[in-house]
């Protein structure tokens, strides 16, 4: 009997460039003290251990087309009836988009019972990987695949979820910054140490959230005015609160509420949609809500979650993101409650029991990067450590 057990060092979430560490436990559980005179001391002996990285990508068949079949896959394919084999993907749904090479943890390992080693995988997420989705059309999903076998028994996978986040332009950053070790050196001069990606990305979110770019738009319809809208910037981190305010001191058109909802627009790229007159999947998230009528000012305070998905984009599919605006305008003027001539009187005012409305939207685009992982939510924390016998049965 042999127990295996694997945990993600850091968290179950990475960036995009991040170096994956996996700490391995291979153990052979002491035995019983009344069986072991009966038995001799005979070792367990694993004859080979791997590990690897995939991404799988399992999309709605009736409305996307995949791409033309890959070599990739072939291979795949061809190994997954060998029962002696390391395929990570055998029995997995959907084709793999990215796979990194099989690393060997170890070979013809001997443990007497009571005895375990333990091994450390360290893989480099490549930075133009795609990022952990699960929408309505496509889903991309991540594992860590550890195979190992007993001699004379057939392969045993042992699988571990981990979530990915990319920041789109993240590669291209990367491959400039390592262009600056082709210049000329100076050998008196000290060489300052060059960034990681993941070094990089976080200055970039950093750089790109921050900054301040007032924006303002005067919202009308064919009847004129109805609202002045101003928000600081169009990016944002995951986890982060828009910001905003409505000035409705210079309508001309009544707004008797408003509602403004942040919402994801799954686009499938043109070349594989299965009808041309495809429509994007729009979903909605966070909402806020508010009767502004003979209100001059207001402000918006929209929360970003922190489990969705950045901006990203792929050979298969773009996220985007806007807020959606809903204004309920009315077409009538509705006069507010007039001031008192004395302060000490009191006014009361009752709005009407009907008003003749209209409806008006808008959308604005917005940008969604992501945030540093360890303020991810850790979903996946039970799933960081598994441990499995014989049957490599996860522990609950």
């Amino acid at each position: 009997m042999v127990e295996v057990r694997a945990q993600v060092l850091g968290g179950p979430v990475h960036l995009a460039g991040d170096t994956v560490q996996v700490c391995v436990t291979i153990t052979v559980p002491s035995l019983d003290p009344a069986l072991r005179a009966q038995s001799s001391d005979v070792c367990e002996v694993l004859a080979w251990g791997s590990a690897q990285i995939h991404c799988q990508c399992s999309v709605n068949e009736s409305r996307v087309r995949l791409p033309a079949y890959s070599p990739k896959q072939a291979e795949e394919s061809a190994v997954t009836n060998a029962d002696t084999s390391f395929a990570p993907c055998r029995g997995e749904r959907g084709h793999v988009v990215l796979s990194t090479k099989p690393k060997i943890l170890f070979c013809d390992l001997q443990l007497l019972p009571g005895e375990s080693r333990s091994f450390v995988y360290r893989e480099i997420l490549p930075c133009d990987a795609p990022p952990t989705y699960r929408g309505q059309l496509l889903k991309y999903a991540y594992k860590i695949t550890i195979g190992t076998q007993r001699l004379g028994a057939p392969t045993k996978l042992l699988r571990i979820p981990i979530r990915v986040i990319v920041l789109r332009g993240l590669s291209e950053a990367c491959v400039y910054s390592e262009s600056g070790e082709l210049a000329p050196s100076n050998p008196f001069l000290h060489t300052p140490q060059r960034d990681t990606p993941r070094h990089t990305a976080l200055q970039i979110i950093q750089n790109v959230s921050t900054r301040k770019n007032l924006s303002q738009y005067n919202i009308t319809n064919t009847r004129g005015k109805v609202v002045r809208f101003c928000i600081y910037k169009t990016s944002f981190r995951l986890g982060e609160d828009i910001v905003a305010t409505f000035d409705f001191s210079m309508a001309e058109v009544p707004c008797v509420q408003y509602s403004v909802t942040l919402q994801s627009e799954e686009i499938i790229d043109e070349s594989c949609r299965k009808r041309s007159s495809q429509k994007p999947m729009v979903v909605p998230y966070s909402k806020a809500h508010e009767v502004c009528l003979n209100l001059s000012h207001t402000h918006l305070l929209l929360p970003i979650p922190l489990h969705v998905t950045p901006t990203f984009s792929t050979e298969l599919v773009s996220l985007q993101w806007h807020l959606h605006f809903e204004f309920v305008t009315s077409r009538n003027e509705v006069k507010g409650p007039s001031l008192p001539s004395n302060e000490k009187e009191q006014v009361e005012w009752r709005a009407p029991s009907t008003i003749d409305i209209e409806t008006m939207i808008w959308d604005l685009p917005i940008t969604i990067l992501p945030t540093t992982p360890s303020q991810k939510p850790l979903q996946l924390e039970g799933c960081t450590t598994l441990s499995s016998r014989d049957g490599w049965t996860p522990v609950t």
